[in-house]
């Protein structure tokens, strides 16, 4: 059964993004970016909502470095409002309950495992049906308190993650990868899980 990769990067204070900020809040180095090249999880399927293929795809447009990778790879976007052809290469749509659709490719033995981008609507939906293996986030050391965007977490149920690696990038950026359980509420609490 292939794996399902929520990847996530953010800032200290959990937000996905903050006006007026460069991309990667300007802080990626050669360290990380070699890491993101050198991904073994390369050659999963991408799964993504509109408002995120809307964006990384207009990026892919343009000629944005770094988006060749992502070009060849398999791509689903979830959408009631987007219509096919879609532009982006090896992009396919799902205008269903992305829940169901994500199900049934985890029961898919020939795909070889799926990962999030961005898309934080769709990794809090998957995650709370239980459908998230694995949890990885990179947090860059600002706090964008004033001007962050996306915060992250809003909405989530309560989590407990087991902590399976961590690793620094360029001495200033901290990857964190956990196994996520989903919690019916706070340890020690009456509520039934």
């Amino acid at each position: 059964m292939p794996e399902l990769l929520v990847d996530f990067i953010t800032s200290l204070d959990g937000y996905a993004a903050a006006e007026g900020w460069p991309g990667f809040w300007g802080l990626e180095g050669p360290e990380y970016l070699g890491w993101l090249g050198e991904s073994p999880e390369g050659d999963y399927t991408v799964l993504m909502g509109a408002t995120t293929y809307r964006l990384m795809s207009g990026f892919a447009a343009s000629g944005e470095e770094g988006l060749g990778e992502l070009n060849e790879v398999p791509k689903v976007v979830f959408s009631s409002s987007l219509t096919e052809p879609l532009d982006w290469a090896n992009t396919r749509l799902v205008d269903g309950d992305p829940v169901e659709a994500v199900r049934s490719m985890k029961a898919d033995d020939t795909i070889p495992g799926l990962r999030t981008l961005g898309s934080l609507t769709l990794c809090r939906s998957l995650l709370e049906a239980g459908l998230v293996d694995r949890y990885r986030v990179v947090v860059f050391p600002v706090v964008t308190g004033s001007t962050g965007r996306e915060r992250i977490y809003d909405g989530y149920p309560d989590v407990a993650m087991e902590m399976i690696a961590s690793r620094t990038f360029d001495g200033r950026l901290q990857l964190l990868e956990y196994v996520p359980t989903v919690l019916a509420g706070p340890p020690g609490s009456d509520q039934p899980t």
